[in-house]
């Protein structure tokens, strides 16, 4: 691929393509310039340095995550909305284990602002628990559980880590059942009944 090809959207796009087939923390800027027949130092015209392709990779997985996941959930609401935003979530995980990990990276607190697919990926979440009767603080405490069950579950069953006979999707049913009861009846901390 010639040099004059390359653009910062492109090496995106390359880089996301390498993290599936390798693993995210194989995603370096000398794999993706032999990938792309060029020096390493023809890189930084369009990246600072690897955390920037990292963090670019961050925003473009987290997009197409949250794309897949206002797919599913359009036009539902409560426990259909919850198993279709849990079910798109599940399935970017496993699909798209390289891009996956990307979107678990750490991002600069600047750069949230500005960054419209996390914005919609908050108006998503956020949108779906209000649907619970969830405010704050409740609202980011239930993102938070939502989060780690999600990560926890895929991370395992991606790593082979569920020995059970039992059928992982059964598993997972239950666990959106759960949460779903768990979100229903969410507990209220005392100081909320002060304000009652």
């Amino acid at each position: 691929m010639p040099r004059a090809g390359i653009t910062a959207d492109r090496l995106v796009t390359a880089a996301v393509e390498l993290a599936d087939e390798a693993g995210f923390e194989n995603v370096t800027l000398s794999a993706l310039a032999r990938r792309f027949g060029v020096k390493d130092a023809s890189l930084y015209s369009h990246v600072k340095n690897l955390h920037d392709l990292r963090t670019r990779m961050a925003l473009r997985a987290g997009g197409e995550l949250i794309d897949r996941i206002a797919a599913a959930v359009a036009g539902r609401a409560g426990k259909d909305a919850l198993a279709a935003f849990a079910g798109a979530y599940r399935a970017y995980a496993l699909e798209h284990p390289g891009r996956y990990a990307a979107t678990q990276i750490r991002i600069d607190q600047s750069l949230l602002a500005d960054s419209p697919a996390l914005r919609r990926t908050a108006e998503i979440t956020y949108g779906m628990l209000r649907a619970y009767g969830l405010d704050e603080p409740d609202l980011t405490d239930a993102v938070r559980l939502l989060r780690a069950t999600f990560h926890g579950y895929c991370v395992l069953e991606a790593g082979g880590g569920f020995g059970a006979p039992r059928d992982v999707d059964q598993s997972w049913n239950r666990a959106v059942d759960a949460l779903h009861t768990a979100l229903t009846h969410w507990p209220r901390e005392e100081n909320d009944h002060l304000h009652e």
